[in-house]
């Protein structure tokens, strides 16, 4: 498995958009330990606690706070940072959170994207622009197949059609600018990430973990929902290789799958159980009452492009991604400082 070249990101300044986020946090310490310059946009952690706080990634990128919906935000962290790759990860990441507020999710998703790309086609020494969208962009008639980058976008609720709409987005820009300039811009369309610092609200891992806090039972809404789990530095591993080969004239498709073997694509329920039981977690779970915005029941990503382009495949498989998540939150929990931590964490991978 190819791993991110610390010769290659050792000293280059890089834009990384959604630090405060449970993946842009990981992503913001992966890259100083590969040396990097790192300079941030995003919005104030809007959970307690939080991953940027606890490992202290402010005291690195200092700053950086934020709204991608504001361009003079925008110009001044592009001005700051003078980037060489761009990494933009700050989106409104939530399905349910996004038909409550379908507005603000393709603002952010969909204009943010626009108003990002816009200040970057003017900008000088950039070598590389990665945009992170999702494996929901795909038109979804859950049938079972697995998802190729050549397949139709589509979206039945607005974070996933914001996402396949940021990719038409990008397409765009990068025709009628960034082409012409040499710039290799790419979106990464990564499967369900899980992980530790992921405090979220109406995903999995962290609502196994507030009921552990809580002592109270775990509620599922759709434990027979399949979807393509992957450990959080399996995914970000395939971005930072990705946006390497980019800027290193490799010439990659400018769009890619980042999902798990085919082992992985477990049911919601098997997921949690075997969460669950990594972290000592008593009792079982019920389903959620009422009813529930619809979300796809079947997910399946097909990441041979990315193994031929770039030769990425999960490192961290199946049991291994739930154990290394669950050993995040138990470290937490033992009051263990969660910076060296995670950094350990990122180094193991690494080795």
């Amino acid at each position: 498995m190819r791993k991110p070249d610390a010769a290659f990101w050792r000293g280059r300044r890089v834009l990384l958009t959604g630090h405060t986020g449970f993946k842009g946090g990981w992503a913001a310490l992966w890259l100083r330990e590969l040396g990097a310059e790192v300079f941030g946009l995003a919005l104030a952690p809007d959970t307690e606690p939080n991953l940027h706080a606890l490992a202290r990634i402010g005291e690195f990128i200092p700053g950086g706070i934020g709204d991608i919906r504001d361009a003079c935000a925008v110009d001044a962290a592009i001005a700051a940072a003078r980037p060489h790759i761009v990494l933009h990860m700050a989106a409104q990441p939530l399905v349910r959170r996004s038909v409550r507020e379908p507005v603000d999710t393709f603002d952010v998703n969909v204009m943010g994207t626009a108003r990002l790309l816009d200040a970057l086609r003017g900008v000088d020494g950039v070598e590389a622009i990665l945009v992170v969208t999702t494996d929901k962009v795909y038109e979804n008639p859950e049938r079972g197949e697995k998802f190729r980058e050549s397949d139709p976008l589509g979206g039945h609720d607005p974070y996933s059609a914001s996402k396949a709409a940021a990719e038409i987005v990008v397409s765009s820009y990068a025709r009628t600018y960034f082409n012409e300039r040499g710039i290799p811009l790419a979106t990464a369309r990564g499967g369900n990430v899980i992980g530790g610092g992921d405090f979220s609200e109406d995903r999995l891992v962290p609502d196994i973990y507030r009921a552990m806090k809580s002592g109270e039972a775990l509620v599922l809404r759709n434990p027979d929902a399949t979807r393509p789990w992957q450990h959080v530095l399996d995914c970000l591993c395939g971005y930072l290789v990705y946006a390497e080969a980019l800027a290193k004239g490799e010439n990659p498709p400018r769009a890619l799958n980042f999902g798990p073997s085919g082992d992985a694509e477990t049911p919601v329920s098997t997921l949690a159980d075997a969460m669950r039981e990594a972290l000592g977690l008593a009792g079982g779970w019920t389903i959620a009452k009422g009813p529930q915005p619809r979300e796809m029941k079947l997910l399946s990503l097909d990441c041979a492009a990315a193994k031929a382009a770039l030769g990425f495949s999960d490192n961290l498989v199946g049991h291994a991604a739930v154990e290394a998540t669950a050993q995040w939150y138990l470290a937490l929990e033992r009051g263990a400082d969660m910076r060296s931590e995670t950094a350990r964490a990122i180094r193991d991978y690494m080795a």
